[in-house]
Parts: structure tokens; C-alpha cells; sequence
């Protein structure tokens, strides 16, 4: 078991941290090469040790952003409060900036809309049209710009462009869902300070762009049921204004659940009279249409109703456009 731990460990610290947090890429590194460690993480639950629940749980408890050793020692010190917390708790990274190579899947998609996120956590990802969004190149000049019809937002989501920029729109949300174990409220303190805590030490930014998403949703909740989303999805659908078109998010979600129960959910939402758009790591399931070579593609896919649209970043620091080359394929 104490293998598995090392290769998850691993695998964060050579893909997923660099580039974002040097703290946590150090972690996860000597988590991986210390046995004392590895015997900790590996009484966590399998689908609660990843190492961003991990390190928010240690810091929620205490300990210092300061280098691997000072970790180590606060993790064994407290190894049972550790596993305890980690036990009760599930990564739920609410990341608005993922809606921007989202936006144009929802703009190719006929308004008024009714939004459904499953794993909605806090509900971040359920103000698409809340939001203003800067779409830059590489050089990091401004390619296209979009606000709500109101003007600016307090939240501006930037995210870089590789490659053609594809016509965006702001989507007409006229309901809005969510559906999470563990659903969060925006509008408590306590909720508040976890999903700020989930945030990565060194990430600049995001924090501040969370209390703003965070402000957005306090002032207009939207609805949200707890709940096993394989059991409750077509309930939830279920209640959508009819005048309106279902559209169904699982944005960084399906990572989060066991292979059987993910797959049986993502056949669930595919047989529900809606849209479904996912950002995934290829490798996560086969839905996409047409496949994907994981080996040679950057970064997640996303897809609307499984066909391939985009490349991303799992937090959507940046995407590229591949409707067209995937059409060309099939």
C-alpha cells in the first residue's frame, strides 16, 4: 500500500505542483522518499490521501508552511487527527477560473440556460455569467475581453489562449444547481475559511479571486442538495425550469469518485435529457469522441457531450481550442 502512496506522490510532485507551488512540490517529494510518512498516508482512506486534501488538512491542524522537515515532524505528531480529518473530508477546490475554457462549450449552447454542477462544493462554477473574463496569448497581450451585462466584475477570470480564439458569448443562467456530499455554504464563515485554506501556497492570486467568487455566490445562492449524485442527479434535473436547457457540469470531479461508481455516473447523466461538460484527464474514462491519445495530449480535455472540444489546465490557467481538429478526425 505504502507503494501506491510513493507513486501518487510522485506523480503530484513531477506533474501536478510544479509551476504552482514550490511548498507542496517539496512535500510531496519527501513524502514520497520517507517511509515513516508513507506509513501515515497510507491509513488515510485511498479516496481521501491526495496529496492537496493531505497538506490543506496539516495546515487546517497547524502546521507551518515552512520546508518538508518541519511538515514531517507536525505530520507525526499528529498523525491521528491527521487520518481522522482527511477520513471526513474530500477535496473540494472550487476554482472559478475553470469556467474559462468552459465558456465557449456553453456558447455554442442554446439559452436560457439551467446550470447543474455535480461537485459544486461551494457553487464557485455556477456564476459563469457573474464573471468577467481576459483571454491573453502567450505574450500575455489581450486577445478578447468580456463582461457581464452590467460591467466588470469584482471577479476577472484571466486565462492564457493557445492557438485560435473561438467566439465566446455570456451564457443566460436562469437557474442554478449543485450537488456535492458535502456541500458548502458561501455565506459561512467556517466554509469560507476551508475552501480558502484549499488554496496552494504560492498561487497568487487565487485567493483573492475565491473571497470575490465567494462574495458573488453569498449574495445570490443557488440551490444545492447533498447527496450521492448517482442517486439524486435525475431528481435534481428533474426540477429544472423546462423553458430552459439542461446543461450538466462535472468539472474536476470525476477524478474524486471509484472508477465503477464514476463510470455508472457518467452513463446516468448521458441517458438525462441535457448537455454534459467535462474537464478530465484523458486517462479518467473513454467517453471522448474521438479518443484521445493521453500519451501525446496536453493537459485535460474538454468535452461537451463527450466530444472533444479543448485542451486545458485542469484549473484553467490556459486551454486551447480543438473542436475543429478532433471534427477533422472522425
Amino acid at each position: 500500500m505504502t507503494d501506491a502512496v510513493r507513486e501518487r506522490y510522485e506523480r503530484f510532485a513531477r506533474e501536478e505542483a510544479p509551476g504552482r507551488s514550490e511548498l507542496y512540490e517539496e512535500w510531496a517529494q519527501g513524502a514520497a522518499s520517507d517511509p515513516d510518512v508513507r506509513r501515515v498516508l497510507a491509513r488515510i482512506p485511498e479516496t481521501r490521501r491526495q496529496p492537496p486534501l493531505v497538506f490543506a488538512v496539516t495546515r487546517m491542524l497547524g502546521a507551518p508552511l515552512d520546508g518538508f522537515s518541519t511538515w514531517r515532524a507536525f505530520l507525526l505528531e499528529h498523525e491521528d487527527a491527521v487520518v481522522a480529518e482527511c477520513a471526513a473530508r474530500s477535496v473540494q477546490t472550487n476554482e472559478p477560473l475553470r469556467l474559462a475554457p468552459l465558456l465557449p462549450v456553453l456558447s455554442e449552447i442554446d439559452g436560457p440556460i439551467a446550470l447543474l454542477e455535480i461537485g459544486a462544493s461551494g457553487g464557485l462554477c455556477l456564476y459563469p455569467d457573474r464573471y468577467s473574463y481576459r483571454f491573453v496569448g502567450r505574450d500575455g497581450a489581450l486577445r478578447s475581453s468580456l463582461d457581464p451585462p452590467d460591467g466588470t466584475s469584482a471577479v476577472v477570470l484571466t486565462s492564457e489562449v493557445r492557438g485560435a480564439m473561438p467566439e465566446v458569448s455570456m451564457p443566460e443562467i436562469v437557474w442554478r444547481a449543485g450537488i456535492d456530499l458535502a456541500p458548502l455554504d458561501a455565506r459561512s464563515p467556517r466554509d469560507r475559511a476551508w475552501l480558502q485554506g484549499l488554496v496552494w501556497p504560492g498561487e497568487r492570486g487565487r485567493e483573492e479571486r475565491i473571497a470575490a467568487a465567494l462574495d458573488v455566490v453569498a449574495a445570490d445562492p443557488p440551490r444545492m442538495t447533498q447527496g450521492d449524485a448517482l442517486d439524486v442527479v435525475a431528481e435534481v434535473a428533474a426540477s429544472a425550469p423546462r423553458h430552459a436547457t439542461l446543461v450538466i457540469t462535472t468539472p474536476g470531479v470525476l477524478a474524486h469518485i471509484p472508477r465503477a461508481a464514476r463510470l455508472a455516473l457518467i452513463d446516468r447523466v448521458r441517458a438525462l435529457p441535457a448537455r454534459w461538460i467535462t474537464i478530465d484527464a484523458p486517462t479518467l474514462h473513454a467517453a471522448w469522441e474521438p479518443p484521445v491519445d493521453a500519451a501525446a495530449w496536453p493537459g485535460f480535455v474538454v468535452a461537451l457531450d463527450g466530444d472533444v472540444r479543448a485542451s486545458a489546465d485542469p484549473l484553467g490557467r490556459w486551454w486551447e481550442w480543438r473542436a475543429d481538429e478532433a471534427a477533422s478526425r472522425t
